[in-house]
């Protein structure tokens, strides 16, 4: 029986290294991960495809997805909606590919509450002064905004027990290790494994 995917969502504080972590991860193993693309109303930059970076859509082609229910997950931010497809994401998954999802807090948790199968893994850095020291190190924003997204962090620390697993992204190669650990380990559970549960099951009854 072909192996189903499964869907892990990824979140972490702003500077945590979610980004790398999961370039990391896909580098590492290609033909096992794919990154879920989100759509969106806002325009595309210099650079950016259709399919690659996101799914752009009207307005109204976006409203109408939620109206069909077609998004797993959506919010408006900064005038413009962001959402994940459940189609792209159910595509990927039958074929095999375990799809990770990089969300905030809510709709992570909205996710899980709408797929209870869902791995959330929450990345952090080994502690509050390393934070800083990242947020700072990346030397483009200032200090306003370096203190604006550490009292945002103290906010988000709040859901941290929400999440099944905490990544502590010290080192990196580490960190992917762990992360593609948890999720192969996913595919174990009972409740993802329902399908090949019941095969067995019925092959038994018949010996």
């Amino acid at each position: 029986m072909k192996k189903k995917g499964i869907l892990a969502v990824v979140s972490g504080f702003s500077g945590a290294g979610k980004g790398t972590l999961m370039k990391a991860l896909l580098q590492a193993h290609p033909d096992q991960y794919a990154l879920s693309i989100s759509a969106t109303t806002r325009p595309p930059r210099a650079g950016e495809e259709h399919g690659r970076e996101y799914f752009f859509v009207t307005r109204d082609e976006f409203e109408g997805m939620i109206q069909k229910g077609a998004l797993i997950e959506y919010a408006s931010y900064v005038g413009n909606y962001y959402g994940t497809p459940k189609d792209y994401v159910s595509e990927q998954m039958e074929a095999g590919k375990d799809v990770i999802l990089e969300i905030e807090i809510q709709g992570a948790l909205k996710v899980k509450e709408r797929f209870p199968d869902t791995l959330l893994l929450f990345v952090t850095p080994p502690s509050a002064a390393e934070l800083e020291n990242r947020l700072r190190g990346r030397g483009t924003e200032s200090d306003e905004v370096v203190r604006s997204r550490l009292k945002r962090a103290v906010e988000e620390a709040e859901s941290m027990e929400s999440y099944d697993y905490l990544l502590i992204n010290d080192e990196l190669d580490t960190c992917v290790r762990e992360m593609h650990e948890l999720i192969q380990a996913q595919h174990l559970r009972t409740g993802v494994s329902s399908e090949w549960i019941e095969k067995i099951k019925q092959e038994l009854r018949r010996l």
